[in-house]
């Protein structure tokens, strides 16, 4: 049990972290992952039928091919560079994973056309979520966080537009190319509207406790 500071005064808890990164001078590797996104595209019948089945814009691999790592080394080195960084956000977010270890559950890339919009969900079963950014052109879709407590707050009266930005209840991070982006998988998040006229792409990513 932890105990509340004693002393009198507002105390901030229940903090949200969001980790943010860039795969520094590894141009290389996001060129071959936008090479990768757009050959599945391509190639991938079933994926485009389980698109258009599931009313999914544009292309995504997620429900159809889990074996990425195999078929490319590159996406293989890249989940090594992920590892290191979910490792230290668990830590950051003082994780006590009792022996364990959080591992790669899947991962699939996403292409985002122009008017393109991915609602709010959460990523049941897994512990950390996030998000490669390798394609992100002018005007392409931020990513908004939603405030995990906004269901509960009832009769509660909106925020001021000047508020810090751990009390407002939306947050939208406008990623560039080679950004990395990692939460935990209960937070709800979407990707809202892309009003880009070019697609956005993206490698995302799940990660269980075993």
């Amino acid at each position: 049990m932890t105990d509340a500071p004693a002393t009198p005064g507002t105390t901030a808890v229940f903090t949200t972290l969001i980790h943010r990164a860039t795969l520094g001078g590894r141009d290389d590797l996001i060129a071959d992952l936008s090479a990768i996104a757009w050959s599945l595209a391509a190639d991938d019948e079933a994926g485009q039928q389980w698109c258009e089945d599931n009313g999914y814009p544009g292309y995504t691999s997620y429900g159809t091919l889990d074996d990425m790592p195999v078929r490319y080394s590159v996406v293989e080195e890249l989940i090594g560079l992920l590892d290191a960084h979910v490792a230290r956000f668990a830590g950051e977010l003082a994780f006590d994973l009792g022996g364990k270890a959080l591992v790669l559950d899947h991962i699939w890339v996403n292409i985002l056309p122009e008017g393109g919009i991915h609602t709010g969900h959460i990523h049941p079963h897994s512990v950390i979520s996030g998000t490669l950014y390798v394609e992100v052109p002018d005007g392409a879709s931020a990513l908004k966080i939603e405030d995990p407590r906004l269901a509960m707050m009832m009769a509660a009266p909106t925020r001021t537009r000047d508020a810090p930005l751990n009390l407002q209840p939306f947050v939208f991070f406008a990623p560039v190319a080679g950004e990395l982006l990692l939460w935990e998988s209960w937070l709800r998040h979407e990707v809202v509207m892309n009003r880009a006229d070019e697609d956005r792409v993206s490698v995302s990513f799940n990660y269980r406790w075993e």
